[in-house]
C-alpha cells in the first residue's frame, strides 16, 4: 500500500508542478481578467458620428412626414433611453450593481448604442431616376451629410391591392453603413406604414396598442424554502451545465495526463525501472490515484471560482451543498472508468500518435453527455433521462445533470446509479489491469482492438 501511495504522490506532483499544468490552470482566470480589463475599452470605443440623408420615394404620399419625425435626433435619443430602462428592469436585482448600476456599464451601454445620428429625411420625386439617385450612395462619407439610404415605397404599402395583399418597401443603403442606422430606418418605415394602415382603416392606434401590449413579468420560483425571483433559465439550464462542464473537464484532464505520462514513461523505458521495484498493478493503481488527485484539484479551483462569483452576485442560494458531494462521488466513478481506459491505452501504444485510433471512441462517449444536456435538463425525469442514468459510462454525467436540475430524481435512483457506476469501475479496472500488465513492456507495432481482447484473455 505504501508503494501505491508513493507512486500516487509522485504522479500528482510530477503533473501539478509542471509549467504546462500551471499555465493551463491559470489560462481561464487570465482570459477572464483580459476580458474584464480590455472588453470595456473595446465597448467604449466610440463609433464614428453619422450625419447624412435618407431619401424616400413615397408613392403613397403618406409616410415621409412620419418617418422624418421618427428619425429626429430627439426621437432616437428618447427611444434609446426607453431601451436602457427596459434593460434595467429585466436585469436581475443581484446583477444591477455590476451592470446597469455601474458607471462603467453605463458607458459601455452608451458605446454599444452609439452616438445619436443626425439624419435628414428628404422626399424624392416619383419621376426621379432611381439609378441616378443610387449613384449618390457612393459619394462622400457617412459624416459629411451625404446620401445614406434610399427607400422606395410600394404602391400597395398602405392600401391593399385588388387581391387584398399589402406591399412593403425596398431599401438601398451605402456600403459600410452602421447596422444601427439601418435598424432605425427599418423601425421608422415599419412604424409609419402601420400607422398609415390603421388610419386608412379608420381605427384608433392608441386603442390597438393598448389591447396588444402585454408587459413581461419576472417569474417567481416557489420552493419548499420560500420564493425566489432568480431567473429560472439560470437555475434550470445553466447550473446543471456548469456542474457537468466541471465534471467533464476534471475527468478528461486527469485521464489525458494519465495516458500521456504512461506513454512517456513507456517510450523512455522509465517504466522498466519502476517495475523493478513495484508490480504492474501497484504502478497502475498509483498512477490512477495520483491523476485523480489532479482532477480533484481542478474541481476545487474552479468550484472556488464559481462560488466566489455567486457570492459576488448574491446568488449563492441557487446551489445546494449536497450537489458538491454528488459531484465528487460521480467524479470518482467517471474518472476511474475513463482513467482505466486511458491507462490501458497508454500502456498499449508507444507514442501519442498511435493512441488516436483508441481515443476516438472515448471522445465520442465523452461528447454524449454534452449533446444530451439540453433534452435532459428540460425534462430530467423523462424515460430517456431515467434510463440514461443507469447506462455506463455516461450515467455519472446524466445523473449529475438530473440531480442539479429543478426537479431532481428520487434518492433511490441516485444511489442505484452510484452502484451501477461502481460496477462499471470494477469492470473497467479489471480490463485495464490485464491490458496494462501485458502491454507495458511490449514495443513495436501498436495493437488494435482485437489484440487488446487477446491480451485480456491471456492475462
Amino acid at each position: 500500500m505504501s508503494k501505491i501511495i508513493q507512486i500516487a504522490v509522485r504522479e500528482f506532483l510530477a503533473t501539478v508542478l509542471t509549467k504546462g499544468f500551471i499555465l493551463g490552470m491559470m489560462a481561464t482566470p487570465i482570459m477572464l481578467g483580459i476580458v474584464i480589463v480590455f472588453m470595456p475599452m473595446l465597448l467604449n470605443k466610440k463609433a464614428p458620428k453619422i450625419d447624412g440623408e435618407v431619401a424616400i420615394m413615397d408613392s403613397t404620399g403618406l409616410l415621409t412626414a412620419d418617418v422624418r419625425e421618427f428619425l429626429l435626433p430627439e426621437a432616437i435619443a428618447e427611444r434609446r433611453d426607453e431601451t436602457k430602462k427596459k434593460i434595467e428592469e429585466q436585469t436581475p436585482e443581484q446583477m444591477r450593481a455590476l451592470t446597469t448600476g455601474s458607471p462603467a456599464a453605463q458607458e459601455a451601454l452608451e458605446a454599444a448604442m452609439g452616438e445619436v445620428p443626425a439624419i435628414r429625411v428628404t422626399e424624392l420625386d416619383l419621376a426621379a431616376d432611381l439609378e441616378t439617385e443610387k449613384a449618390l450612395l457612393h459619394e462622400g462619407k457617412i459624416d459629411d451629410g451625404g446620401r445614406l439610404a434610399i427607400v422606395v415605397v410600394h404602391d400597395n404599402a398602405v392600401q391593399p391591392d385588388d387581391d387584398g395583399e399589402f406591399g412593403n418597401y425596398d431599401l438601398f443603403i451605402r456600403q459600410g453603413l452602421d447596422d444601427r442606422i439601418v435598424d432605425e430606418v427599418h423601425g421608422g418605415m415599419r412604424d409609419s406604414i402601420v400607422s398609415a394602415r390603421i388610419d386608412a382603416a379608420d381605427l384608433d392606434k392608441q386603442r390597438i396598442e393598448a389591447l396588444t401590449r402585454v408587459g413581461r413579468v419576472r417569474a417567481t420560483t416557489v420552493t419548499e424554502g420560500g420564493e425566489s425571483q432568480i431567473a429560472p433559465e439560470l437555475r434550470a439550464m445553466l447550473v446543471p451545465m456548469g456542474f457537468m462542464i466541471l465534471l467533464l473537464v476534471s475527468v478528461f484532464t486527469g485521464g489525458q495526463y494519465l495516458m500521456t505520462t504512461t506513454i512517456e514513461e513507456k517510450s523512455s523505458r522509465v517504466v522498466e525501472v519502476l517495475l523493478s521495484a513495484v508490480s504492474p498493478m501497484q504502478l497502475m493503481t498509483g498512477k490512477i490515484i495520483g491523476q485523480m488527485g489532479v482532477g480533484l484539484l481542478i474541481i476545487a479551483l474552479y468550484s472556488g471560482m464559481g462560488i466566489s462569483a455567486l457570492v459576488t452576485f448574491a446568488m449563492l442560494g441557487i446551489i445546494e451543498i449536497a450537489w458538491f458531494f454528488y459531484l465528487i462521488v460521480f467524479y470518482i466513478i467517471a474518472y476511474f472508468v475513463l482513467g482505466s481506459f486511458m491507462a490501458a491505452i497508454g500502456a498499449a501504444v508507444n507514442e501519442p500518435r498511435e493512441a488516436q485510433s483508441f481515443m476516438m471512441p472515448i471522445m465520442i462517449v465523452m461528447m454524449i453527455p454534452w449533446m444530451l444536456w439540453m433534452p435532459i435538463t428540460r425534462d430530467p425525469n423523462s424515460v430517456f433521462a431515467t434510463v440514461a442514468s443507469f447506462v455506463p459510462p455516461i450515467n455519472s454525467f446524466v445523473m449529475l445533470l438530473r440531480v442539479t436540475s429543478t426537479t431532481p430524481p428520487p434518492t433511490w435512483q441516485v444511489w442505484l446509479s452510484m452502484l451501477v457506476g461502481a460496477a462499471s469501475v470494477y469492470a473497467a479496472l479489471w480490463f485495464a489491469a490485464k491490458v496494462f500488465r501485458v502491454g507495458l513492456l511490449l514495443h513495436g507495432k501498436p495493437p488494435n482492438f482485437a489484440t487488446l481482447i487477446k491480451w485480456v484473455r491471456m492475462a
